[in-house]
């Protein structure tokens, strides 16, 4: 046993002075206290513990937010549509419609995506890139109340599977959803009829096998809110699929939908 482990160290001293040389030299020194495993390393530097993996993807990572600030473009959206420039009429051949009669509405001063009052379900619209993490969502929302019959909406990632955030006005909730009917996490929220939210959801890689996914919404015009409405942290990777809005007409009028984004998560 003792020759075994005496074996496995010297390898484990061999592998990291040869990945040592190759590391860019702001990284420092790697960990001199590494567990006793093999594994594939990122970024292509061969086969080291999982101690070296963590730290060599942490740098990796610090390099791609570098990058990402020195570079603008790197910062630009990866699909936007306020549909200003649309003809009223049917969505373009980049949103899927899964369910409901979505269409570009022409309002006068402004156009938007419409979702009819009638009929009275659940329905949702995709669009924008395929991902399934480090990856957020905007859209602008408008609906009103009729009566004490209200409606929802929000907006999702991850296609029909995936997590959403549901404004839930009847209930006075925001709600975390993830497929299209468990709700994993709420937070109490007011929703005043006939304005226009803003709501971003956002999922993001926060360590090895871990994932984060954060929610906000807020009246349209004011200040962003600074902290999130809803933070889940979940060890299951999140599935892949395109951004989407959902919309509940239950009170029987339309929903709007504006200034849609999705984006990099930062």
């Amino acid at each position: 046993m003792r020759l075994l482990t005496i074996i496995f160290c010297i390898a484990a001293v061999a592998v990291l002075a040869k990945s040592t040389n190759s590391f860019p030299a702001h990284w420092g020194e790697p960990p001199t206290i590494q567990t006793r495993d093999i594994r594939s390393l990122p970024g292509g530097y061969g086969q080291g513990s999982s101690t070296l993996a963590s730290w060599i993807q942490a740098n990796l990572d610090k390099d791609a937010t570098r990058a990402d600030t020195a570079n603008p473009a790197a910062n630009e959206p990866l699909f936007t549509c306020d549909f200003s420039k649309l003809p009223a009429g049917p969505l373009p051949e980049s949103f899927m419609v899964m369910q409901g009669e979505f269409a570009v509405k022409d309002l006068g001063t402004n156009k938007v995506m419409e979702l009819p009052g009638a009929p009275v379900d659940s329905f949702s619209v995709l669009f924008g890139p395929v991902t399934n993490a480090n990856i957020a969502v905007e859209a602008r929302v408008f609906s009103t109340a009729k009566g004490r019959r209200m409606p929802m909406f929000g907006v999702g990632l991850g296609g029909v599977a995936g997590y959403k955030l549901q404004i839930a006005p009847g209930k006075k909730m925001a709600e975390l959803l993830v497929s299209e009917t468990q709700v994993v996490a709420s937070a109490p929220f007011n929703w005043e009829s006939g304005t226009w939210l803003q709501a971003r959801l956002q999922i993001r890689k926060s360590g090895d096998a871990a994932w984060r996914v954060e929610a906000k919404a807020w009246k349209a015009g004011e200040a962003e809110p600074k902290d999130w409405l809803i933070t889940v942290d979940a060890k299951e990777e999140p599935v892949s699929g395109q951004a989407s809005v959902l919309g509940s007409p239950f009170s029987g009028t339309p929903i709007w939908v504006d200034d849609l984004k999705v984006s990099a998560a930062p």
